[in-house]
């Protein structure tokens, strides 16, 4: 497998899962791959069609590329072939059958893109709550249940 300076691998529930082939995964700079996160570089499908005659010898293959600046979201899947363009967020449990274009944001199963990233950052600013940054850094979890309290 081909990995970067400066990834962030989690390993909350469960590290990434390379797969059987990783020497078939090439992951850029500055990309954050949540746990859970599944590389299927093969497909397997094709062993119910092998004993038909000239179908014997057949196998799919296909490189996965992530490319930098990415984060890929908890227990996603991408199967073979795709690509994450530069500067792309796969969303939590997205199945990834399709490249994902540079600066885009997608998910879903099968995943789609929702939106550019550009437009994934204006949200996340517009939606951020009134918090405390010195009282965030001091003690986040009380921070945290002052700015989402129990809600009984």
């Amino acid at each position: 497998m081909q990995i970067a300076d400066d990834c962030q691998l989690a390993a909350w529930r469960g590290w990434p899962n390379f797969g059987s082939e990783p020497y078939l995964i090439s992951i850029g700079k500055r990309v954050g791959l949540a746990g859970g996160v599944v590389f299927i570089t093969h497909d397997g499908g094709t062993r119910i069609f092998r004993r038909k005659e000239g179908y014997e010898h057949v196998v799919k293959y296909g490189r996965i590329t992530i490319h930098d600046n990415c984060v890929i979201g908890f227990g996603a899947i991408l199967l073979p072939g795709v690509e994450i363009g530069p500067n792309s967020v796969v969303a939590a449990g997205a199945v990834v059958g399709r490249s994902v274009p540079p600066n885009s944001l997608a998910g879903g199963v099968p995943a789609r893109v929702f939106m550019s990233t550009d437009d994934y950052a204006k949200l996340s600013l517009q939606s951020m709550p009134d918090f405390d940054r010195t009282a965030y850094l001091r003690d986040k979890k009380t921070e945290l249940l002052r700015i989402f309290p129990r809600p009984w």
